[in-house]
Formats: structure tokens, C-alpha cells, sequence
């Protein structure tokens, strides 16, 4: 019944309906397009090539400036206007909006619910320029990513984690209400002791996890106690990550206190989410290891205070301020950055923002888009996204003046094209592509 719930939903939703009316005005679906712009940046040189022309046919990159271009084509110029790879959010969560009624969906948000929730937010991130996410948000986004790859939703790509890992009353055991009333097991990610660990690494990977995500240590956002405690033990961290890893899966670690993070890092976990507390030691290991630190640190400056309840809020006082110094010290000493926002926690559609964060802690601003395009490309598995080159996917964004002048425009995307379908284009202010036509 409840794959059935999630078809009609999915099915009947107005984005979902203008995806399947566009699908039909796909130019790429018969002949090449041709893309042409003032710039174009080659995020792996950091070189501004001037008059850019791209090739799309079959929703891949076919020719990147050629000599000339097939004839028939449809012919886009873009204007004055910057292409990039679509950015790339590896920490996002769909299938919600952080709210005062958060803390309790766990027990009254219907599956339902949570699939219109996640075409409406997926539909706001891809327009936003984010043609990939890695999201933790259950079936429902497992299936989200199912209808992207079949062409009948207008949102990212999406590595999803399903259930993320977490011991019994942890981070990730998430009640809803009082302690007792929703009981998970390994089936919903609650495990505890190295064999339970496999055990649910071993379901969400049965039922369409790409990435496994695990809650290292407490948090922010949940009702037990202090913030960085670690959780999870190094023995049931290292069977996590070797079980995975027999699937060709990585596993991705909420972390905030230091003993959490080390050990998480020290287990081989890909990516540490949040971080909020680096050490020199913990920052050495992960550069050495080569371990992703995803900051979420846009955030900080836009979450909600007051809709936490106060056990919550105090938490968020306490850590966040931390985790932002992190964060700056990370970037300063070259730890290995890959874009990620916590999108859901603050509205969806902001996710840019968190490049200028970068930029403002003193990252370069071709770096920081390095971090939404190469780096977050490497952290998810993904080579065939993330630049453009030929034969690479055809998720292709322009931003008007240059981003490497001024990384704000990172938040005004003018044209979003996933797999060769063009799903924005504004022209004179209007979105010819909207999903309101």
C-alpha cells in the first residue's frame, strides 16, 4: 500500500505533470543541442574560456567548443551568462522543512506527505542549480531518485541513504514522542553490537541505499543528551564500514565531539557530516586518509532558533558557534571539502549560500566551486558528473557574471539542464521553463 501511495503521489503532483508535458519538448530526445554562452569554466584548471559552446545529444556532453556543430541542431545562446557543471549537495533532506511541528513527524507525517514533500523540494533544489543531491530521507527519496532517473520528476539526481544507522536511543533513533512509542530495529536502521550493524548496513543496501549514513555520535536535532557524545563504538563503526564496503558502498558519518569524529575517521568512513569539533589530530588523519569533511555550515546563520524546543535550542546555541570556528580552521588547513548544506534544516533552495561561507573563511571562490562539482563528485562515486567534458552527463548550469568575481551569483541560476532536458531558462526575468506552464 505504500508503494502504491507514493506512484499516485509522485504520479499526480503539478511538477511531476509539467516534467511529463516537457518530457515531449525535449529537444536533446531527437536531435543535438548546442548551449552557447560568453563563459565557461573549467573547474579543474580554474581557466575562463571565452565564447563557450557545448554539444548535448542523448543527455551527454557530445563536444565541448568544437570546430563546428552538427547540423539540425537546436541552437541555444544563452547571452551573457557563465556555464558550469550543476552543482552537486551531498547532504540534503527532501522529504522535510525543519518546523515546529518537526519533532514529532516521526509519528504523525504520513509516507505520504513526505513523498509531495520531496517533489516539492526537489523541485526547488534542481532550479536552484543542484542537479545531484545525496540525501538521507528514507524510502521516500530511494524512489524519488527512481522517478529522476525515469524522467518523470523535475528534481536531482539522488544518491540516497535510506535509513540512516544509529544505536538504540541515539541520534538516529528517532521517536517522534516519548521513548516507547515508535520502536525501530535494524530494519529501520537501529542496531547495536557489530552483527546487528551488518544486519541493517545490509538491508538499506537490499531496499536502494547508495551511501550509508550513520549517527557516529548525539545531536543536534533529537532529544537525547549532550551534543558530541559518541555513539557508536570503533568496533561497530569498523563493521559498518567493511560491510559496506563489500558492496561497494560508503558510509557517511554525522559526527560533532571529537572522540565520535576520530574514531569514525580512524574506521574509514568517506565523509565526516557536520564536524563540529576538528582537532589537529583529527585534521591530520583526515588528510592523510583523504576523509571528505561536509560542513553544513550555512546553516549556523539561517536555522530557525525559534521554533526548537529549548532542550533542542540550547543545544544548537552551545555547538553551532563551534562547529562554525571548525569549519574556518578546516578550510585554512586544507582539509578536504565537499559541499554539503543540511538543506531541509533551513529552507530548500538556499543551498548556494554555503559558498559564499567558504569564500568568506578564506577559500578561494574556484575552490569552493570545486567543492559542489569534483569533490563532491569524488565523495559520491559519481565520475560521470561534475565537469564539463565530453561524454560526461549533460547537467548543465549558467549563472550571470562570473562567479569567480563574485561567488554570489552562485544564487542566481538563470538555466538548469539535467540529462539534457532543459528544465529553467529565464529570459527578460521570466522562467520559460516554468513549472507553472
Amino acid at each position: 500500500m505504500k508503494a502504491v501511495a507514493l506512484a499516485v503521489v509522485l504520479a499526480s503532483t503539478p511538477i511531476a505533470l509539467s516534467a511529463q508535458h516537457q518530457h515531449g519538448e525535449d529537444h536533446g530526445a531527437d536531435r543535438p543541442t548546442v548551449l552557447r554562452a560568453a563563459r565557461m569554466i573549467d573547474v579543474e584548471t580554474g581557466v575562463v574560456h571565452p565564447d563557450a559552446v557545448l554539444v548535448v545529444e542523448g543527455g551527454l556532453i557530445a563536444a565541448v567548443n568544437p570546430a563546428s556543430v552538427p547540423d539540425g541542431a537546436h541552437e541555444m545562446d544563452l547571452g551573457d551568462v557563465t556555464l558550469l557543471p550543476g552543482f552537486i549537495d551531498a547532504h540534503t533532506h527532501l522529504a522535510g522543512q525543519l518546523d515546529a511541528a518537526s519533532f514529532t513527524d516521526a509519528v504523525t507525517m504520513t509516507e505520504a506527505r513526505g513523498a509531495y514533500n520531496a517533489v516539492k523540494y526537489g523541485g526547488v533544489t534542481v532550479r536552484a542549480g543542484f542537479t545531484t543531491v545525496r540525501d538521507f530521507g528514507g524510502d521516500v527519496t530511494v524512489e524519488l531518485g527512481k522517478a529522476v532517473e525515469r524522467g518523470d520528476i523535475v528534481a536531482p539526481r539522488v544518491i540516497p541513504s535510506r535509513h540512516p544507522l544509529g544505536i538504540t536511543g541515539g541520534h538516529c533513533d528517532v521517536t517522534g514522542l516519548a521513548p516507547g512509542i515508535l520502536e525501530r530495529g535494524p530494519e529501520q536502521g537501529v542496531a547495536d553490537g557489530p552483527w546487528e550493524v551488518v544486519e541493517a548496513v545490509r538491508y538499506q543496501i537490499k531496499h536502494g541505499a547508495k551511501v550509508i549514513k550513520t549517527c557516529a555520535t548525539a545531536g543536534v536535532l533529537s532529544m537525547e543528551g549532550p551534543v558530541g557524545a559518541q555513539q557508536y563504538t570503533s568496533d561497530e563503526l569498523e563493521a559498518m564500514v567493511a560491510e559496506a564496503a563489500r558492496h561497494g558502498i560508503k558510509v557517511a558519518a554525522h559526527a560533532h565531539g571529537a572522540e565520535g569524529i576520530l574514531a569514525a575517521v580512524q574506521a574509514g568512513v568517506a565523509s565526516i557530516e557536520h564536524g563540529s569539533v576538528l582537532t589537529d589530530e583529527i585534521m591530520d588523519l583526515m588528510i592523510e586518509k583523504g576523509t571528505y569533511l561536509v560542513p553544513t555550515t550555512y546553516l549556523v546563520d539561517r536555522i530557525a532558533m525559534d521554533v526548537l524546543p529549548p532542550l533542542i535550542r540550547g543545544k544548537a546555541e552551545e555547538i553551532l558557534p563551534v562547529a562554525r570556528a571548525s569549519t574556518r580552521r578546516a578550510v585554512q588547513r586544507g582539509v578536504p571539502i565537499a559541499f554539503g548544506t543540511d538543506a531541509g534544516v533551513f529552507p530548500h533552495g538556499e543551498n548556494a549560500g554555503e559558498f559564499e561561507v567558504y569564500v568568506e573563511m578564506g577559500m578561494s571562490e574556484i575552490d569552493a566551486l570545486r567543492t559542489a562539482t569534483l569533490h563532491a563528485a569524488e565523495l559520491l562515486g559519481t565520475p560521470d558528473r561534475g565537469r564539463l567534458a565530453e561524454g560526461m552527463l549533460a547537467d548543465v548550469i549558467a549563472l550571470p557574471g562570473n562567479p569567480l568575481d563574485d561567488i554570489g551569483v552562485t544564487k542566481d541560476v538563470t538555466f538548469v539542464m539535467l540529462g539534457g532536458r532543459v528544465i529553467k531558462h529565464v529570459v527578460g526575468g521570466r522562467d520559460m521553463h516554468s513549472m507553472e506552464h
